[in-house]
């Protein structure tokens, strides 16, 4: 009778006395009619809905508002996104909190998610408008990674430059994100230097060429080219270490003229 009504209304009222002359009439016989459905006895519940109504009146409280009020708490489930839903706005909770009930409290612009017995804060939020959502990556773990699509090489030429490592990986990346043209020729000129530098040289030359933006052969040469003679840069404060270049050196002997004496003949004078 409370879920169905209009139905009712429709087949025991509207039909059997329609038309009605005015609306005046209409509200006064459906008015009539509910008195009297309600004042007798009910087939399912065996009792008078009336009087059964004011036997349980004093059991029935108010439905909860989905407005936050403020000062007031309000009862809220945290759902399997481990959020709540307020003011149709939904905010974020420890993930641990999924499936219990928490008290939400709403007032300054803020809301506030506290465990319902303990007291304890589990998340603080500003306002948000309705529909929208307000997300802390600490009640999820973290911030999610970024998705990460690894490189797939089919040439040969590709093959053998990716077995360079990570470093050749970020080296292709990087050119395909730059707009170097006709990259497969690049890595092909990158990879015949190898027999002139070495695969450890080769390496660390594609390491500066990532650091600094550089994806042409003509750039790896120059790196390689340099040698330990190219610059590195360090943030201001860090320990400047600089490898010199080897050069052949004499010792001072090799400076000594034909015939001069040296301190240490001389001292070997004064002891005799």
């Amino acid at each position: 009778m409370v879920e169905n009504l209009v139905g009712y209304a429709k087949r025991d009222l509207l039909v059997p006395q329609a038309p009605f002359g005015d609306m005046t009439a209409a509200n006064a016989a459906a008015g009539g009619w509910c008195a009297e459905v309600n004042g007798v006895e009910h087939s399912e519940i065996r009792a008078v809905p009336e009087q059964r109504l004011d036997i349980e009146r004093g059991l029935l409280a108010a439905l909860p508002s989905l407005r936050p009020r403020i000062g007031t708490a309000v009862l809220r489930k945290v759902d399997r996104l481990s959020c709540v839903r307020v003011g149709s706005a939904r905010y974020s909770v420890p993930t641990t909190a999924i499936g219990t009930t928490v008290e939400v409290l709403a007032g300054q612009g803020r809301i506030r998610v506290v465990h319902p017995v303990t007291g304890a804060l589990l998340a603080e939020h500003a306002l948000v408008a309705p529909g929208e959502a307000s997300v802390a990556d600490e009640h999820y773990g973290g911030p999610r990674a970024a998705p990460r699509r690894a490189a797939r090489p089919k040439t040969p030429a590709e093959k053998a430059f990716f077995a360079f490592g990570e470093v050749a990986e970020q080296f292709v990346k990087g050119a395909a994100a730059a707009g170097v043209p006709r990259l497969a020729g690049e890595l092909a000129e990158i990879l015949a230097l190898e027999a002139a530098h070495g695969r450890e040289q080769l390496t660390a030359a594609l390491g500066r060429a990532v650091a600094f933006g550089r994806y042409r052969a003509g750039d790896i040469r120059s790196i390689l080219a340099a040698g330990a003679g190219a610059p590195q840069p360090r943030s201001a404060g860090e320990t400047l270490a600089v490898e010199l270049p080897k050069v052949p050196t004499r010792p001072l002997s090799a400076y000594r003229l034909p015939g001069a004496r040296t301190a240490t003949d001389g001292a070997a004078e004064v002891t005799r």
